[in-house]
């Protein structure tokens, strides 16, 4: 082994010279060696010290040229590793086929929706929507829902703690409240959106859903305009060859009615939906009581209408064959997937 410094410093170069590298892990085991923070050559520029002055100057320009031969054979070496690793890289192929692009599917509730619009928005009705955090008055006062009608009771809504007087809204008429009050007639809405209501989630009803309401206030509107309404709903969105209406109530319509279509009772599908009757309720419908138009300011003696409200997911449930309303709130992939091939409203 070489103990004069200039050997060593030839004996280095050579083996700078000699060293294989084949991957880049050995490349970084190189630049430590040679070229690391505590590299074997920091030790040999010590060694000046001992070099006699004469040949000073031939140790300094060796050293050099060591620390100059492990930088070039690096630079050189990650160069051709680098070039290598690109070269193995296969080439891409134009003309092969594309990965296919998953699509994804418009949710039932969304396509259930969008085709009630399009159907009411034909004969005239426009959306109106508004705020989903509502206050007393447009949620229940002004649609004649007196302070201790159990609609009011806090098992079936939801108030905000630090304000009682507000609420998530019940039901989308607020939307029908708000727009009677600012706008003048004729009026002819359908109001889409999400309510609330505090109730036990179960496999028919949940505390969240959808509904579309719908208002017609004009001179000289009747029954039979409501009823003519319905119809062409009721074929649009079912088929349905018929309808009847049932006397009912609601605080806001009087007279009142609920809408049952006539899926009859061809096949089991039918059967198990109308509870073997054929007939399936959809929606409750009924002329607006004076008492609301007044509230909101409109001239029952020049003035009356008719208004309608369907939950969406009721709608989904019949039209999909779905048995159980939390599905529609899961977002499961797997059940979202079906409805891919679905119109796409």
């Amino acid at each position: 082994m070489a103990t004069d410094p200039i050997e060593q410093l030839e004996q280095t170069l050579a083996d700078i010279n000699n060293y294989q590298i084949s991957n880049l892990e050995e490349l970084e085991a190189f630049r430590i060696k040679y070229l690391g923070s505590k590299n074997i050559l920091k030790p040999l520029s010590g060694l000046i010290r001992e070099i006699p002055n004469e040949k000073r100057r031939d140790f300094g320009q060796l050293l050099n040229k060591v620390k100059k031969a492990a930088q070039a054979k690096f630079n050189e070496t990650k160069e051709a590793l680098e070039d290598a690793v690109a070269s193995n890289v296969e080439s891409i192929d134009l003309t092969a086929p594309a990965e296919p692009i998953e699509l994804g599917a418009r949710h039932p509730v969304s396509l259930v929706m969008n085709q009630m619009i399009e159907i009411f928005e034909r004969i005239g009705f426009v959306v109106a929507e508004d705020k989903e955090i509502e206050d007393d008055w447009h949620n229940f006062t002004a649609l004649n829902t007196p302070p201790d009608h159990p609609a009011r009771d806090m098992q079936d809504t939801y108030y905000l703690m630090n304000d009682p007087q507000r609420l998530l809204r019940t039901h989308t008429s607020s939307v029908q409240a708000r727009t009677m009050t600012t706008s003048k007639p004729p009026i002819r809405i359908i109001a889409p959106g999400r309510v609330y209501r505090n109730e036990t989630i179960s496999a028919r009803s949940h505390c969240q859903f959808h509904q579309v309401e719908g208002l017609f206030i004009g001179e000289d509107v009747s029954f039979a305009d409501l009823r003519q309404t319905l119809y062409y709903f009721a074929k649009e969105m079912f088929g349905a060859s018929k309808i009847r209406m049932r006397p009912s109530f609601f605080p806001f319509t009087e007279p009142s009615a609920e809408v049952d279509i006539w899926l009859g009772t061809d096949t089991e599908d039918n059967r198990r939906l109308t509870k073997n009757t054929g007939w399936l309720e959809i929606l409750g419908c009924g002329m607006v009581d004076p008492a609301v138009l007044e509230n909101c300011g409109i001239d029952t003696e020049k003035y009356s209408g008719f208004a309608f409200g369907m939950g969406v997911e009721r709608i989904a449930l019949a039209k999909y064959d779905i048995n159980d309303i939390r599905l529609l709130f899961e977002n499961d992939v797997r059940f979202l997937s079906q409805f891919k091939s679905a119109a796409n409203f």
